[in-house]
């Protein structure tokens, strides 16, 4: 079951649509103008990738921006690769207490 992205040519919005059948198709409508002459265009396509696969991409050398540090997932990220690159595994405990920190808890098991 495909879901197509369509633009609208008389005002340019981008409208998506799940078709079932070739026929729907041609009853698709803008969502904003209902207007009914659409051109179908290219969806964005992403990427999901495990977090081995980023670790095993991450560069502990390369400088980062600011989106890097705003997405949780990069919590513990360059401790757990670096660790590895010196050949030292510090076992579940460091997975237990990065989690603890993605999810905020961390500051649970501190005397603040």
């Amino acid at each position: 079951m495909p879901i197509y992205e369509y633009e609208c040519l008389a005002c340019g919005r981008i409208t998506s649509a799940l078709i079932m059948k070739p026929a729907e198709e041609k009853e698709v409508r803008c969502k904003q103008c209902q207007g009914a002459r659409l051109k179908r265009v290219l969806s964005r396509v992403v990427l999901h990738k495990s977090e081995s696969q980023r670790l095993a991409e991450f560069d502990t050398r390369a400088p980062q921006d600011d989106s890097y540090y705003k997405d949780d997932r990069n919590i513990g990220m360059w401790a757990k690769k670096r660790l590895n690159e010196l050949g030292t595994d510090l076992g579940p405990s460091l997975d237990e207490t990065i989690e603890k920190a993605r999810s905020g808890k961390i500051l649970d098991d501190m005397d603040l």
